[in-house]
């Protein structure tokens, strides 16, 4: 049995995080909550066609896609993705519980507001917003493709509030 808390390697190849990808049905209506409902700023929109590039990277023979880079406040970045081909793509909606789930976690000042915006562009919330023992409010949303978010309130600071 290996032990995770020692690294295999002496030598760090990870430098950080460049973004995270989302596949989207469409990328004008993703396009519009991203830097609609979410509030992030479009750093970019291409059309990458198809060919051997394209389809090597992804690892998707006949791929044929547009992308856009939204840039969240704080600066991480999201890389939406439309692909207009291969004909038999799918949605894939797993739930939280299901292995290769993922979801996107962001920090917002009013939990409840943030709630409500992404409610009026058809996402879900999957539960109950929980304040956990720290003070921290947090819940998860689930847009209608798919995608989970999670967003957490933290509780603001004593000295900041007594000013």
């Amino acid at each position: 049995m290996s032990n995770t808390t020692q690294p295999h390697h002496t030598k760090t190849l990870v430098l950080h995080t460049e973004h995270t990808g989302l596949t989207v049905s469409s990328l004008d209506e993703a396009l519009d909550f991203w830097c609609g409902v979410m509030g992030f700023e479009l750093v970019s929109r291409k059309d990458l066609g198809t060919g051997p590039l394209v389809e090597n990277i992804v690892g998707v023979p006949g791929a044929d896609l547009q992308i856009a880079t939204v840039l969240a406040p704080g600066g991480h970045k999201i890389e939406l993705l439309e692909y207009r081909a291969p004909a038999d793509r799918t949605v894939y909606r797993p739930r939280s519980c299901d292995v290769g789930s993922a979801h996107l976690t962001f920090s917002v000042s009013d939990i409840e507001e943030m709630i409500a915006r992404v409610e009026a562009a058809n996402w879900q919330r999957l539960g109950l917003t929980q304040v956990l023992p720290t003070g921290t409010r947090a819940a998860y949303v689930r847009g209608p493709e798919g995608h989970t978010m999670e967003f957490m309130q933290f509780p603001v600071a004593k000295a900041a509030s007594a000013n």
